[in-house]
């Protein structure tokens, strides 16, 4: 009865797997500790892992409460990514260029005013978009002791998708405007167009776990 328990509540979770391990690992502890109590107090095996599962709680409220845990949890991790990669990915790139490639004045083609407005949007995002993160960290630690769950994982939803949406606009636009007007500039060099990749693929992969962050958020409603 008791694995029966676990299975249906695994089921109904959505979070990183680890996570997510811990909290059914815990709530096992929790359930053959009840269960021994009962076995010891002259219970059958079935009766007391049914005692144990009945005082445990329902099944949809217990996942309820470890749902918010997960959403929290990954929308956290999220955050921490976003302050510290982004900052990472565009030192490491401006370094990589200085060293392989050199001064822009080596470009052959010239550069159309609008393409420096894109720029400078990009260059303004790689400090706001960490800033947008350490103030939604703060935010989430803030109103966890004023929220219930369900309201501060949406809440939690809203502010991550708002930072990790400027990154994601932010590099698309520097990607398509140096790409329309000339593609070699993606790659000036072999670390430069390596780095550019991974920035792309960071910023895809920052979307696809805000995006998490809001499943678990329809997962808590429904």
């Amino acid at each position: 009865m008791i694995e029966a328990y676990l299975g249906d509540l695994r089921a109904r979770l959505d979070g990183p797997a680890s996570a997510k391990r811990d909290l059914l690992r815990e709530a096992r502890d929790g359930l053959n500790d009840a269960a021994d109590a009962y076995r010891e107090g002259g219970w059958s095996e079935q009766e007391a892992q049914r005692r144990a599962v009945d005082d445990f709680g329902p099944v949809h409220l217990i996942a309820q409460g470890y749902q918010t845990e997960l959403g929290m949890h990954s929308g956290t991790r999220t955050l921490w990514k976003l302050i510290l990669g982004v900052p990472l990915m565009q030192l490491a790139w401006d370094f990589a260029r200085k060293w392989t490639f050199g001064d822009w004045s080596q470009f052959t083609t010239p550069t159309p005013a609008w393409y420096k407005y894109i720029a400078q949007f990009t260059h303004g995002s790689v400090f706001l978009v960490p800033v947008l993160g350490v103030f939604a960290l703060v935010c989430m630690r803030w109103l966890s002791r004023r929220m219930d769950g369900v309201r501060l994982v949406r809440t939690a939803g809203v502010l991550i998708g708002e930072a990790v949406g400027l990154n994601l606009l932010s590099v698309a636009l520097l990607v398509f405007a140096t790409g329309f007007i000339d593609a070699s500039r993606l790659f000036l060099s072999v670390p430069c167009g390596i780095l550019m990749i991974v920035w792309v693929v960071l910023s895809v992969r920052l979307a696809l776990l805000a995006r998490r962050s809001w499943r678990s958020c329809a997962t808590i409603v429904a």
